[in-house]
């Protein structure tokens, strides 16, 4: 009679138990949304860090609820940009900071990455969404960007809602303007020793559930900003990107991302220098930008998401089609 050792027999029985193992159900999509980095602080009032992760929330419930509808990454990039444009909390729209003059210059910008098709807008004045003028630009012109006077042309013609340019203020903005240009009387200097007021974007990246990615950044820019300073947001490959391999949405210090080109720059490492998602994000944050330069979210088309940053906080909410949801501020011990 012959007999087997158990030992001989075990690395059968394990492959055969992973091959009857269920697999992990794939990621149908995923989003990512981001409303600023900067200098938050854990020891700011409780009420305050609590209605920005509200805000957050609301946010990522509109995007995930039309996702799991089935609805398309740049109606859903669109329509929750549209919400916190909205929403006076955040510096896009209604409650976007003043220029130096005391008034509100808007930009924004969407991508296609299935298509390579794009829009966006610099220096809106009287548009209540720029992220949707900027989507006009990408579906009804062969242009990328429109900027200033020839943008507010174009919106004459494009059908988007207009407000007043006072439509936009709010106190909070107005008293950081005041205080900023008090200090710039004082010292003489255009860098502010408060260096939130470089700071403020929002953002959202998609995974649909065909595969489809999609990024969307819209902003009011800089507080007290002169010369019609244009930063990041609206500049494809700056600020935002979307191509076959990830959907990219930025914030911070515009010129840095601008310099360096960091949305584009995170897919070029994913498909030139083969590193994931995670690696190229974190490589373009931590490695290329300084300390205190910003963040970003990401989405490949994996539904992998990926929102570094080197700042003190960003606000940034994250959920996809296998159950993940969380809203955060600051950074995560795992």
């Amino acid at each position: 009679m012959r007999f087997v050792s158990i030992i001989s027999v075990l690395p059968l029985l394990l492959i055969a138990a992973c091959s009857l193992a269920p697999e992990a159900p794939s990621i149908n999509w995923a989003i990512a949304v981001h409303g600023g980095a900067g200098t938050m602080s854990r020891d700011a009032p409780a009420a305050q860090l609590k209605a920005y992760e509200d805000a957050m929330t609301r946010a990522l419930v509109l995007g995930k609820g039309m996702l799991a509808d089935g609805a398309s990454a740049l109606d859903v990039c669109e329509a929750v940009m549209r919400s916190m444009e909205d929403n006076p909390m955040f510096n896009a729209g209604k409650g976007a900071v003043f220029n130096e003059q005391g008034k509100h210059e808007l930009d924004a910008s969407i991508m296609d990455g299935s298509t390579m098709r794009c829009g966006a807008v610099a220096g809106v004045r009287t548009v209540k969404h720029p992220i949707s003028l900027a989507r006009k630009v990408m579906a009804d012109t062969r242009h990328v960007l429109l900027s200033g006077d020839g943008a507010e042309k174009f919106a004459d013609v494009a059908g988007v809602e207009r407000v007043e340019n006072s439509y936009f203020d709010t106190e909070k903005r107005r008293r950081s303007l005041q205080r900023l240009l008090r200090e710039r009387k004082r010292t003489g200097s255009l860098v502010p020793s408060d260096q939130s007021m470089d700071y403020g974007t929002v953002g959202c990246v998609v995974r649909d559930r065909d595969g489809r990615l999609a990024a969307a950044t819209t902003t009011g820019g800089m507080t007290g900003k002169k010369w019609g300073r244009i930063g990041d947001s609206p500049i494809i490959g700056a600020g935002n990107y979307a191509d076959e391999y990830a959907a990219v949405s930025c914030t911070g210090t515009g010129e840095e991302f601008i310099r360096h080109s960091i949305a584009r720059s995170v897919t070029a490492r994913m498909a030139h220098g083969g590193e994931t998602l995670q690696q190229a994000c974190s490589a373009v944050i931590h490695d290329v930008l300084k300390q205190g330069d910003g963040g970003l979210i990401a989405v490949d088309r994996d539904g992998n998401i990926a929102t570094p940053f080197n700042s003190s906080g960003m606000y940034r909410a994250m959920a996809d089609s296998r159950g993940r949801f969380e809203v955060a501020i600051f950074p995560i011990e795992r």
